[in-house]
């Protein structure tokens, strides 16, 4: 017993060091602990990520501190699945648009309404669903991304799921398979976030209102021609800025090009 209970003394305050690293949390409206971080006062602006990273990677990106330094409150969030969240490995708990049903909530459970949304690649898909569901979005920003992932069947979806679920196949994705793993993000959850990725179809954001931006790299092919949106979603513009898919989204222009949009 006294060894015991030694032991359970010894891996303590290295359980309590893991939670604390994960703090804050907010517990969703199922359950699933999301972790975030909220800098800056003023207009709220939610920052959601791409596939396979995280809340981190607005960290390194110039926008962020940009948006704080203009007098933005600035939130970004590790997407369910990914980062320091909860990552739950069932089909329930991505169906159903779970991830912004989390975005919604947090931005609910922080006091936050008419607040404006940034999405970068994956987190554009989710930022063009946002903007068909009954959220309080004032502007919005979809950064590397086109029109095509309305279609259900997107090759780029359907790939990524079966490179991740079918060792081997889709041998042009593999590297991007073995960085999610050098990395230590789960791949049963990547599945499912590709699995049950949210769709919005091209009558819906032919029905949005809200003031959007799309900005792309000059070097960016990888998810088709943004201009696809500009001609479906009334009223949006489109900005490019120098850099790949990889790196636009790290570069001062796309900080700028956002900056300015969501002050006026």
């Amino acid at each position: 017993m006294r060894f015991f209970l030694l032991l359970i003394a010894g891996l303590l305050p290295g359980w309590l060091c893991a939670q604390a690293e994960r703090e804050p949390l907010f517990t969703s409206f199922d359950g699933t602990r999301i972790h975030y971080d909220v800098i800056g006062v003023g207009q709220p602006v939610v920052l959601l990520h791409g596939f396979i990273t995280n809340g981190e990677s607005w960290k390194r990106a110039p926008v962020r501190q940009a948006l704080a330094d203009a007098g933005f409150r600035v939130v970004t969030l590790d997407l369910r699945g990914n980062g320091r969240s909860d990552r739950p490995h069932t089909a329930e708990a991505y169906q159903h648009d779970a991830e912004l049903k989390d975005v919604m909530a947090l931005m609910k459970h922080l006091g936050l309404t008419n607040y404006d949304v940034v999405g970068y690649s994956r987190g554009a898909i989710l930022t063009a669903k946002l903007l068909t569901m009954k959220a309080p979005v004032r502007r919005a920003v979809m950064g590397g991304m086109s029109a095509d992932f309305t279609d259900p069947n997107w090759y780029r979806r359907k790939n990524f799921f079966e490179a991740l679920t079918k060792p081997g196949s889709h041998p042009e994705l593999q590297e991007a398979v073995a960085y999610a793993k050098r990395s230590g993000a789960d791949t049963l959850a990547l599945a499912r976030l590709q699995e049950f990725q949210p769709t919005a179809s091209r009558a819906e954001l032919g029905r949005i209102t809200v003031p959007l931006l799309v900005v792309n790299g000059d070097q960016d092919h990888d998810n088709g021609d943004p201009q696809s949106l500009i001609d479906i979603v009334p009223g949006a513009r489109l900005v490019t800025v120098p850099g790949t898919h990889n790196t636009a989204m790290s570069t001062p222009a796309f900080a700028q090009a956002v900056l300015m949009f969501l002050k006026q």
